[in-house]
């Protein structure tokens, strides 16, 4: 009789089919569909409802002088208040007793008017005209603090949430194959190295997916509210969140599948996952106090467990030289690959010991 000799899976081929594995796993769970659903509706009525919701107040208010005067009252959308001179008009707008300011054009506008705004674009006073006007700022270094506070939180809710939800699923999942002895069967397969990569690859897809899908739904309801401006303000900033967060969120998951191997009870996770909770957690709190102070932000930047916060921030704020976030994402890059090397060597030493839970100091000297 002649024996089926099987061949073992190169490693690649082995540790996407592992990554497989571990995206279908979450796809079929009914949970995880619906949370990730929750999470896009309430992004996208972030969004939408403001707009909306602002739509209802009365029209926005501005000063005009001279032939401005009527321009504006062609409009139909602007509560317009009449002054003498250009220096009354900024008083107004200073005193942020109006919106802005339209003022008879003396330079190369396409309109005869011009807009004298506080420190950012009226985009619903602008958005009124065919050809947009030109905007003068009074005060051009500052930024809107309710719209940077309201980045600030959705940057570090969205990597809070993403990395702790994805991350605790890893290390639940590696808790569960040591206590069902599957990891035995798979160890019989494929090496250790293929698991650990496996798991984290797939995790990291499903992860990364999720945030790309929020910035997709984000753009969408700007786009559909009008809020073309703000997009192309924010727009940057989104794109380097979600570069950053790929190699953040792959650091984290190599420190949650080791620390997760550490245990052999669903029950005593906590006691070795906590200190990476920490480090999910640590970000979110920073730049929800510290928002607006550069130095913190700086110094988030270059860190690695804040990059994905830190850095993005200092991008909307227009702090960042524009080689600072190439560099920062190097550093990123590099302390991953140091993480994941780290994390492999504690995953390898710890997946097959059970009964107590195994201490740092004998998963790192096997």
């Amino acid at each position: 009789m002649t024996k089926t000799r099987y061949d073992t899976p190169g490693f690649l081929p082995a540790t996407w089919l592992v990554a497989e594995r571990e995206v279908r796993m979450r796809l079929r769970s009914k949970v995880f569909l619906f949370s990730s659903g929750i999470l896009l509706l309430l992004v996208l009525a972030g969004v939408i409802l403001p707009p909306l919701l602002g739509g209802n107040t009365s029209a926005p208010k501005v000063a005009a002088v001279g032939s401005a005067v009527a321009i504006a009252e062609q409009t139909g959308a602007l509560d317009v208040t009449e002054v003498a001179s250009v220096a009354e008009a900024e008083k107004l707008v200073r005193s942020e007793k109006v919106e802005a300011a339209l003022v008879p054009s003396t330079g190369d506008s396409p309109l005869e008017v011009s807009v004298i705004a506080l420190d950012e674009t009226p985009s619903s006073i602008v958005g009124l005209f065919s050809v947009a006007p030109s905007v003068d700022l009074l005060d051009p270094s500052g930024q809107n603090p309710g719209l940077v506070y309201l980045v600030a939180i959705a940057f570090g809710l969205i990597f809070f949430v993403s990395a702790l939800t994805f991350g605790s699923i890893i290390a639940q999942s590696v808790v569960e194959e040591k206590q069902t002895r599957i990891v035995e069967i798979l160890m019989a397969t494929v090496p250790v190295r293929v698991l650990l990569a496996g798991k984290i690859i797939g995790n990291s897809l499903l992860a990364f997916g999720q945030i790309v899908l929020v910035s997709a739904v984000t753009a969408v309801g700007m786009l559909a509210t009008g809020q073309d401006l703000l997009l192309a303000d924010i727009g940057p900033s989104i794109i380097w969140f979600v570069v950053f967060f790929l190699f953040g969120f792959v650091l984290l998951a190599a420190l949650f599948a080791a620390t997760g191997a550490m245990v052999s009870r669903q029950e005593d996770i906590s006691s070795t996952t906590t200190p990476v909770t920490m480090l999910v957690m640590i970000p979110y709190f920073l730049i929800i106090f510290f928002y607006d102070n550069p130095v913190v932000l700086t110094i988030m930047s270059y860190v690695p467990f804040s990059a994905p916060v830190g850095m993005p921030m200092r991008v909307f704020l227009g702090d960042a030289m524009w080689w600072e976030p190439v560099l920062a994402l190097l550093v990123l890059v590099l302390s991953t690959l140091a993480v994941i090397a780290l994390g492999a060597r504690i995953y390898s030493n710890s997946l097959l010991r059970t009964g107590a839970r195994v201490s740092l100091k004998e998963a790192l000297r096997g």
